[in-house]
């Protein structure tokens, strides 16, 4: 019977990684990468967030803000979001077309706005 023959196999080249570096005859060094010029690492903020916009009527520049803490007419927010960010003062709010001075947490109000807010914009006390 005739003797099976081993067949050579080729080793795979090891990939490594450019964070380490290797020279002859040391252990491998692990080199920090380094970070962007323009990396800054940002400050967490102290802003609570208020709520989150839910509709936009253009014609009016009006907001529908669903509320998570309360508000009243005085406060300043920020409303924030991926192509908005402005501070403004509430001038007025609405619930069902009536005025309101105080909205408590849950209630869906019209909010008079500076500029354009789009759905899912997020409203923070400042």
């Amino acid at each position: 019977m005739p003797l099976k023959k081993k067949r050579k196999t080729k080793k795979k080249a090891v990939r490594r990684s450019k964070a380490v570096k290797r020279t002859p005859g040391k252990k491998a060094k692990v080199v920090k990468k380094a970070k962007p010029a323009g990396a800054v690492r940002a400050k967490k903020s102290k802003e609570v967030v208020v709520g989150l916009v839910t509709h936009y009527f253009p014609h009016v520049n009006a907001a529908v803000i669903k509320l998570k803490t309360p508000l009243s007419v005085g406060d300043k927010i920020r409303i924030k979001g991926h192509t908005t960010d402005f501070i403004q003062g509430i001038s007025s709010m609405q619930v069902d077309r009536v005025p309101i001075n105080t909205a408590k947490k849950g209630q869906e109000i019209g909010l008079l706005v500076d500029s354009r807010v789009r759905q899912h914009d997020i409203a923070y006390k400042a």
